[in-house]
C-alpha cells in the first residue's frame, strides 16, 4: 500500500514537473532580416530593435509568464536565402511567429512556407503585393508603396507639378512601386511624362536621368527604390545639375539616406513615418510619446540614430505580444485570429486597424510629408 501511495505522489510530481517545465519553454520569436547585403541599412537596425525589445520583456517577465526567446537569421539581401532559412525556423526551430522579410523579394519567397505551417507572419516589406489580396496568415507593419505614391502625388498636387518622370528600381520593392505609381497617377491628375528603371546593384543612373532631364515638360522627379540606390540617384541629380522638385519614397527614410546622399539631398521630400521627427510632431499627436520613447531607447543602447526600419520592427513585435496577450496563448490560430481583430493599436507607424479584409491596418494620414532642410529631415505643414 505504501509503494503504490509512494508511486502515485511520484506520478504525480513527475506530471507537476512536466507541465512546469511546459510552462517555462520560451515563446520562440522567429526572423530573418536582411542585415547585410545592399539592404543591410534597413535589415541591421530591425534585428537590433528587436534584439533590445525582446531583451527588455523578459526583464519585465516576458509574455504570459513565459521568456521570449528571438531566433533570427541573416539573408544578406537574397531573397533566396530568405526561404531556406524560414524552412529552417519553421521546420527546425519550430518558432510560434515569424517576423521579417526585410524587402518585398525575401517576404514573397517566405509566405508560401509560413502559409503551409499555419504560423502568424509579420512582414516589414513595403509593397501592396504582401496584404493584396489577403492571406490569412500573413501581415504587415510598413505603409504600401501604393500608399507612398498617392502621399507625393497629394504633395505634387498642392505645388501645381502635375508632369513627373518616375525612375524606379528593378527589385520586388521598386517594381511594385513602378505599377502602383502607374495606377493611382490619373487619380490625382499626374502624367508620367519619362519611366525609367535602374538595377539594385547600379552605381550610376547619369544615363537614365540625362534621358529624363532632357524629356520634354517634366515638372519633377519621383524615384522608388530602397538602400544606396536612391542616394546614387540623388547625387547623379545634384552632379547633373537637374534643378526640378526631386521626391523619393519611404524606401529611404531614415537618417542613413541623409549619410549616403550627402549635401545633394537638401530639398528631397518624402513621405514618411512619424519616427523621423519625433520631436518636431505637436503635443496632442497620440504617436508623440511612443516615436520618443522609442528614440531614446535606441540612440541609449546603439549609440545611433533609430529609423523607421527599425520602427516597423518595434511595430510587428509590439503587436504580436499585444495579440498574445488578448488571446491569452501562443496557439498560432488564436494568434492569427487576435492580430486580425487589432484596433486602435498606436505604434511608431500609426494607429493599427486590421480586419479580415485589411492586413496591414492603416491609412494615408499614418504618412507624414518630410522635406531636407540643411541636412535634417523637416516636417512639411
Amino acid at each position: 500500500m505504501k509503494f503504490a501511495i509512494k508511486k502515485i505522489a511520484l506520478g504525480a510530481a513527475l506530471t507537476l514537473g512536466a507541465i512546469a517545465a511546459f510552462a517555462a519553454d520560451p515563446i520562440k520569436i522567429g526572423s530573418v532580416l536582411s542585415v547585410t547585403g545592399p539592404a543591410a541599412f534597413l535589415g541591421d537596425p530591425e534585428l537590433k530593435t528587436l534584439q533590445m525589445y525582446v531583451e527588455d520583456l523578459n526583464k519585465k517577465g516576458g509574455v504570459l509568464g513565459r521568456q521570449l526567446e528571438l531566433v533570427h537569421y541573416d539573408d544578406g539581401s537574397d531573397a533566396n536565402k530568405a526561404n531556406g532559412f524560414t524552412k529552417r525556423l519553421l521546420d527546425d526551430d519550430k518558432v510560434d511567429v515569424v517576423i521579417g522579410g526585410t524587402t518585398t523579394g525575401a517576404t514573397m519567397s517566405m509566405v508560401p512556407l509560413v502559409t503551409k505551417a499555419e504560423v502568424p507572419f509579420i512582414s516589414l516589406a513595403g509593397a501592396v503585393v504582401v496584404i493584396e489580396p489577403v492571406k490569412k496568415w500573413v501581415f504587415k507593419t510598413p505603409h504600401t508603396d501604393r500608399m507612398a505614391a498617392e502621399k507625393v502625388f497629394e504633395d505634387m498636387k498642392k505645388r501645381g507639378l502635375s508632369k513627373v518622370a518616375l525612375l524606379s528600381e528593378t527589385s520586388g520593392f521598386g517594381q511594385s512601386g513602378k505599377k502602383e505609381t502607374e495606377a493611382v497617377a490619373a487619380k490625382y491628375g499626374i502624367t508620367l511624362v519619362a519611366n525609367e528603371t535602374y538595377g539594385p546593384k547600379d552605381t550610376d543612373m547619369s544615363p537614365q536621368l540625362t534621358k529624363i532631364k532632357n524629356s520634354a515638360g517634366v515638372q519633377a522627379v519621383f524615384v522608388f527604390g530602397l538602400g544606396q540606390g536612391p542616394a546614387i540617384v540623388t547625387k547623379n541629380y545634384k552632379q547633373l545639375g537637374i534643378s526640378l522638385p526631386l521626391y523619393q519614397s519611404h524606401g529611404v527614410a531614415s537618417d542613413e539616406f541623409l549619410k549616403l546622399a550627402g549635401p545633394a539631398a537638401e530639398g528631397v521630400r518624402l513621405p514618411s513615418p512619424a519616427q523621423l521627427i519625433p520631436d518636431q510632431l505637436p503635443a496632442n499627436d497620440p504617436q508623440k510619446a511612443i516615436v520618443q520613447s522609442y528614440d531614446k531607447a535606441y540612440k541609449l543602447r546603439y549609440k545611433e540614430e533609430a529609423s523607421t526600419f527599425g520602427g516597423y520592427a518595434y511595430d510587428a513585435l509590439m503587436l504580436t505580444v499585444d495579440a498574445m496577450k488578448r488571446a491569452n496563448s501562443t496557439d498560432k490560430a488564436k494568434v492569427r485570429d487576435a492580430l486580425e481583430a487589432t484596433k486602435g493599436y498606436v505604434a511608431t507607424s500609426g494607429s493599427f486597424n486590421l480586419s479580415p479584409t485589411d492586413h496591414m491596418g492603416l491609412n494615408l494620414s499614418a504618412f507624414r510629408m518630410l522635406e531636407v532642410k540643411g541636412g535634417q529631415w523637416s516636417l512639411l505643414p
